[in-house]
């Protein structure tokens, strides 16, 4: 008892309900009350507990269910010497409900289950608890005046409990055990599911339509329950004899598979292990009114043993994992209740939970996709269903209706290809929308309406009206915040079934999340698939990761922490970024108002995190552990000050979220959750252990370390280094200066005042004095920024004892996959520069055309790459290095933001490459700068006046660029990892500078088409230099 109870807590504790069977028509001949009976005298109180008879000719109307086994519904008791009922087997004697002592056992033992938790009862056989001379016994009037009784003594003593009927009949009859909604909540649709499998084997749509088009409508309250598969045989008896005959020889070619009036087969091997067959099946089962019922193991695609006799062969031990006893049991395998299965086809080791968890196109994951998809529509638990008649049978296609919810379901129930046009008149000007991709398809006119499917293929459209948007830059619907209730706690927003209504509004509020990557991209589904309390004592918040997939390219995981705010405190963060949906909770003693937000804006929240880190914490989750921790080097400092720090959150960053603790630390928060070490926590403990003095050192970081063995990089905690902004606005404000003071110059800067040379033919000659005057102090910034480059390439290839940093050669092998890398940004970015080129406008149109005409050249110094050889070193870098990663302090420079560029996978990021690629983005970068006047960036400079200012920003560009360099290959360290020749120095960084610029061409004509003209132009300069 106590181990069931702790069996329903727990399930309760993950938002499970439990549902125990409770067999009402009859017992065991073991059982105590038929001992006691048989051994009564006939006519005694006993005795009468069971139905029993002289004569076996009594109820010669009813029929027996089991023939293959049983010839009468009446057996022989030698004890009792008389006959006893039984619509099932021999050993199992009917109870007699004529006798109210009976009726009010069946009170006690319905009171022991739901006061020890269960939420529901599945009435076993319940269609045959009376019988009566001259009837069949079955669906009597006596039967629902009992089943009245037993809802209303529910009803008043227990609450949120459920009732679903075993009634194996005709619709009709079946319908009959809801009532009015006063006697079972749900019913099992027994005509409906051999005719899901004969539509699909005859290919015509005609018994699936036949069958629901007979059964009645049903109390609001109440529900169907549907299956494919359950604990017995794929049972026939509501067919007629011909379609029996039609099941047996498409179903069960072997007779052993055949069992009473059904077939023995679990839905796998039912189907012929045929994949588009079973998610067929499925896509009909999860689509038609009713509720939907998995029997375990076919989740998974579980084979079965019909040679074990009975219904046994579908009732063997889940298959977990390819251990001992698949994972089912620690125990001797003979002691087993069933053996498992070792068919070659559904061997254990090959079919089981642990390998489909880790296959992503695994039967397991397909099934849980299409589960949660079904659970964001109420449309198909609730909504209507109205069939389609187009001429072609092989197609089944129904409309399901409910509320403001449409969508369209059609099934190709044809092993082949088929097309079929659709009366959607009612319909025109929406557009169908697939709800497992979310492509759209042409909106619906005047004409029939054409789809094509192949074999065995569905779709589930929502038709959509063709304006129907969000307003995505606020993460809100038109009538704003969405509002989701749930009982009790706010916290059974993750933890519990109420999860799937966060789920449902996260896509809203992601898609106005700055953080966000996957805005160009069509959000599939959403799903929390963790939840960390923080802490956990007490929660104040809770950690989630949001796992985002897509109609297209890769899964994303997201980190968002969650922070309920009551009524009182919810007034100012109500129009903020960090709201996400207002909450009502009900409550006993009334609902509460409040607003769930991104725990990032709350100061308690931020504090608490700092604190954690001080204290090297960690928390449990459903499937792992958050683990803060501090570095040696600021332990006692973070102990010592957490108390007196003030957290302010930054506003302006994009892929991340980041808070200032006083002036003293940063926390930065990565936005996107990846497998994997993030590199700036890597990078930034190797700097901070060796002591380079240029970088914002790190004090802690936040890590996840799945139970599977993943670890995952949450967040760092940095040291706070003073600064004056970012050299990317360092550069602009001396741009500015320098580009105003040029417009009152009496001297010209003409083309022909820029060096036509290489970068690297340049870095031996002495700056020209014109150009130290002109430029003024910023060309020894460049050098010092130069400087501190080539310290920090040093650093990171200064220790040949880290596998992780150890410095490795530039090989061939390396060489050529880096070509094919360049060339690949080529191929992906030039033909969408040719799409693209007839919409640009002038003068960016005529610099597209020139670098589309120079596409030959420009392979053709790619080529340089491939086939020269380069002896070189690769070390770890930056990754993104650009102005925008540099912090000013007004005398030095501070590199940050070691991530690598967001786009790429963390791995990819964590390679080495040349350090080339830093300095190659970094030259990207003052290119930028340079041009930005041409687009209005540079303060005081009119993008009118750029045509005049043009030759002195290239000059500035061009100086400021050898300035950097120069300093940067002084460095011998520097020299030691490069080429030896200035002429593969300058091929290799060509190289670089190309992908950069190609890349950056893309990015700018997807995103910001105003500055397409700032890579081509790059891209020509390098073309046009020898």
């Amino acid at each position: 008892r106590r181990d069931f109870q702790a069996f329903v807590r727990e399930a309760h504790r993950r938002g499970l309900r439990v549902i125990t069977e409770l067999v009402v028509n009859h017992t065991s001949d073991q059982h105590p009350w038929f001992q006691r009976a048989r051994k009564a005298p006939p006519g005694s109180k006993w005795r009468n507990w069971y139905v029993w008879s002289e004569t076996p000719e009594l109820y010669s109307d009813t029929r027996i269910i089991f023939k293959d086994t049983e010839h009468s519904n009446w057996s022989w008791d030698p004890v009792a010497k008389a006959y006893f009922w039984h619509r099932f087997f021999s050993h199992q004697p009917d109870l007699n409900y004529d006798n109210p002592e009976v009726r009010k056992a069946i009170f006690g033992v319905l009171d022991f289950w739901l006061e020890l938790g269960v939420d529901g009862l599945r009435l076993d056989a319940v269609p045959y608890l009376f019988e009566r001379e001259g009837t069949n016994c079955e669906n009597l009037p006596e039967t629902h005046a009992f089943l009245k009784t037993l809802r209303t003594h529910v009803d008043k003593k227990f609450k949120n409990r459920f009732f679903l009927a075993e009634a194996n009949q005709w619709p009709e009859d079946a319908a009959a055990y809801f009532g009015q909604g006063d006697e079972c909540h749900m019913n099992f649709h027994f005509p409906l599911m051999p005719r899901l499998f004969m539509s699909m084997q005859m290919e015509d749509r005609f018994p699936i339509i036949d069958i629901l088009d007979q059964t009645p409508a049903i109390p609001e309250s109440c529900q169907w329950g549907l299956f494919l598969r359950n604990h017995d045989e794929l049972t026939l008896e509501m067919v007629t004899d011909e379609e029996r005959d039609y099941m047996y020889r498409v179903f069960a070619h072997d007779k052993q598979a055949r069992i009473n009036l059904g077939i023995r087969r679990r839905l796998t091997p039912l189907l012929g292990n045929d994949r588009k067959k079973i998610e067929l099946m499925y896509s009909l089962l999860f689509s038609m009114p009713g509720t939907p019922c998995i029997y375990y193991g076919e989740e998974i695609g579980m084979g079965d043993n019909f040679y074990l006799g009975d219904r046994n062969g579908v009732r063997t031990p889940m298959q977990w994992s390819a251990d001992r006893n698949a994972g089912f049991s620690y125990g001797n395998p003979q002691k087993l209740y069933l053996p498992i299965i070792i068919d070659p086809e559904y061997h254990y080791e090959a079919v089981n939970v642990e390998l489909q968890q880790n296959n992503a196109q695994s039967p397991l994951w397909w099934m849980k996709r299409i589960v949660s998809l079904r659970k964001r529509y109420k449309v198909f638990g609730r909504g209507s269903i109205e069939f389609l008649h187009p001429s072609n049978r092989k197609v089944l296609v129904f409309l399901r209706r409910y509320q403001d919810e449409t969508i369209l379901v059609a099934v190709n129930l044809s092993r082949h290809a088929q097309w079929v046009e659709l009366d959607l008149a009612e319909f025109k000007g929406r557009r169908p929308m697939t709800l497992f991709g979310r492509s759209k398809f042409p909106a619906i006119g005047d004409l029939p309406y054409l789809l094509t499917l192949s074999g065995h293929a569905f779709y589930w459209f929502a038709l959509e009206p063709v304006e129907s948007k969000q307003l995505e830059s606020q993460g809100k619907t038109e009538q704003g915040l969405p509002t989701i209730t749930i009982p009790k706690d706010w916290d059974n927003l993750i933890h519990k079934r109420e999860k799937v209504k966060l789920e449902n509004v996260l896509p809203q509020y992601l898609q106005g999340r700055r953080w966000f990557g996957g805005k160009a991209r069509t959000m599939q589904f959403v799903e929390i698939t963790e939840a960390i309390p923080l802490p956990q004592e007490d929660p104040l918040a809770v950690l989630a990761l949001i796992h985002v997939e897509y109609t297209e390219g890769e899964p994303e995981t997201y980190l968002l922490p969650l922070k309920y705010l009551p009524a009182e405190h919810m007034a100012p963060l109500l129009d903020s970024p960090a709201a996400i949906a207002r909450v009502r909770v009900k409550m006993k003693d009334g609902d509460q108002e409040g607003l769930l937000i991104d725990a990032m804006w709350d100061r308690e929240f931020q504090k608490m995190l700092l604190d954690s880190i001080s204290r090297n914490r960690r928390f449990t989750g459903p499937v792992g552990d958050l683990v803060t921790q501090a570095t040696k080097i600021f332990r006692r400092q973070l102990q010592k000050e957490v108390p007196t720090l003030e957290p302010t959150l930054l506003k302006g960053e994009q892929s991340n979220s980041s808070v200032l603790f006083g002036h003293d630390f940063i926390l930065k928060l990565y936005r996107r959750a990846e497998v994997g070490v993030n590199p700036d926590f890597e990078i930034g403990r190797f700097l901070t252990n060796k002591g380079f003095p240029h970088i914002a050192p790190l004090a802690g970081a936040i890590e996840y370390q799945r139970d599977n063995g993943d670890l995952l990089t949450f967040g760092i905690l940095q040291k706070f280094m003073q600064n004056e902004g970012d050299a990317w606005k360092f550069t602009l404000d001396e741009l500015s200066r320098y580009l105003e003071e040029a417009l009152t110059h009496s001297t010209a800067i003409t083309d022909s005042s820029i060096p036509q040379k290489s970068l690297m033919a340049m870095v031996d000659e002495e700056i020209p004095t014109g150009a130290r005057e002109w430029i003024g102090p910023y060309l020894e910034e460049a050098r010092l920024l130069g400087l501190r480059t080539g310290e920090l390439h040093a650093a990171l290839a200064s220790d040949s004892d880290d596998s992780e940093f150890k410095p490795e050669p530039f090989t061939d092998f390396y060489r050529r996959g880096l070509y094919q890398s360049m060339l690949g940004t080529v191929n992906m970015n030039f033909p969408l520069l040719r799409t693209q080129v007839k919409g640009l406008q002038e003068p960016v149109q005529s610099l597209a055309k020139h670098v589309l005409e120079g596409e030959g050249r420009l392979r053709k110094r790619l080529l340089n790459i491939r086939d020269r050889k380069l002896t070189c070193t690769r070390i770890r870098c930056h990754g993104d290095y650009h102005l925008g990663q540099v912090l000013y302090t007004g005398k030095d420079f501070i590199i940050i933001d070691f991530e690598g560029e967001p786009a790429r996978p963390l791995n990819v990021r964590r390679l080495k490459e040349s350090p080339l690629r830093d300095v190659a983005g970094m030259l990207r970068s003052f290119h930028y700068a340079a041009l930005a006047s041409s687009i209005g960036l540079v303060e005081g400079v009119r993008p009118e006046d750029f045509s005049l200012l043009e030759p002195w920003a290239r000059y500035w560009q061009r100086w400021v660029s050898v300035s950097y360099l120069k300093a940067y290959l002084s460095i011998k360290e520097v020299r030691d990892i490069l080429p030896p020749s200035s002429d593969d120095i300058q091929i290799l960084l060509n190289g670089y500078l190309l992908q950069k610029a190609i890349y950056e061409l893309g990015y700018e004509l997807n995103n910001r088409p105003d500055w397409v003209r700032i890579p081509l132009d790059g891209i020509l300069q390098i073309l046009e230099v020898d």
